[in-house]
């Protein structure tokens, strides 16, 4: 089974708790025990799984600012967006997690998070099952 949806984005940079939109999904799939694949097709974003805290999303948007600071990319001599590239190859396009008796098993503190590096965008969310 493979669902897809679409994100609307705001801010260059922006977590997204797609959480729920996911579990209704798997809801919807009526798929007892598998994989669930939450994929994004964009080389300027990213799945995260965090906990869905203010203070804790502004401090991951720090870091992923800082560890891109002040370097002279080459690519920005094309798009002048290098640091979404490097972004969203260093978190993964993809997370996999297991699906037990109809749900999502994941921590209490995990959410999932649609990463946006180079937004304001339109981003697609694919849901693949195994």
């Amino acid at each position: 089974m493979f669902k897809e949806f679409e994100i609307p984005t705001k801010d260059r940079y922006e977590l997204i708790d797609i959480t729920d939109k996911v579990e209704e999904i798997v809801k919807q799939s009526n798929i007892k025990t598998g994989l669930a694949l939450v994929f994004v097709p964009h080389s300027t974003a990213a799945v995260l799984l965090i906990e869905n805290e203010t203070g804790l999303k502004q401090d991951w948007l720090k870091v992923f600012k800082k560890m891109v600071a002040g370097f002279d990319f080459m690519h920005n001599r094309i798009d002048n967006n290098a640091d979404s590239h490097i972004l969203s190859g260093l978190v993964g396009q993809g997370k996999v997690v297991p699906v037990e008796n109809g749900n999502i098993i994941r921590g209490a503190w995990q959410q999932i998070f649609l990463a946006e590096f180079d937004g304001p965008k339109k981003r697609k969310v694919i849901v693949k099952f195994i």
